[in-house]
């Protein structure tokens, strides 16, 4: 993976992006900022599921209202990461924090889709399931555990000690 990291790092494009001195930090911004539209979607939704926001509407109004801006938001955190990850390859590809947050990714967006899938029919005032609460509740967890090792991408050494080199 190092061997990729810095060809990439040594591409025209990755040193486009480096050397354009507001480029990085403002990407930076727009993640950040977009993770929390992610995470309020994805709470909501989770929030509804175990009665403590808009239990007084169906599931699936309150899923058409937020999965929008999750999965538009998710589209933006694509492009913007994938573009940090250009531009900065050595430190991100390197990182082990980065590879937990991709993994965590991956199973966030499965479960969310899972979730609002196999919930979408269930009827106003019908009670959700141990399953389907536990699985909302998890599901916040692991959004928070998301945004956790995003940070701790800039820290992997502080935080995976050894297994960071």
């Amino acid at each position: 993976m190092r061997e990729l990291a810095q060809w990439l790092q040594a591409t025209s494009l990755s040193e486009t992006i480096q050397s354009v001195q507001w480029l990085i930090p403002l990407l930076q911004s727009i993640h950040i900022v977009t993770i929390g539209v992610v995470f309020v979607s994805s709470l909501m939704i989770a929030l509804r599921v175990l009665g403590r926001m808009r239990a007084d509407e169906p599931f699936a109004e309150v899923w058409d209202r937020f999965a929008p801006w999750m999965w538009i938001g998710l589209i933006v955190l694509a492009v913007t990461g994938l573009t940090l990850v250009i531009g900065e390859p050595v430190r991100e590809l390197g990182a082990v924090s980065f590879w937990v947050k991709m993994t965590l990714i991956a199973i966030g967006v499965a479960s969310t889709a899972l979730l609002g899938r196999s919930l979408r029919p269930v009827a106003i005032g019908a009670p959700f399931s141990v399953a389907a609460r536990s699985s909302a509740a998890a599901l916040i967890v692991l959004w928070l555990a998301i945004i956790f090792f995003g940070r701790a991408i800039a820290y992997d050494v502080e935080v995976w000690g050894a297994l960071a080199q």
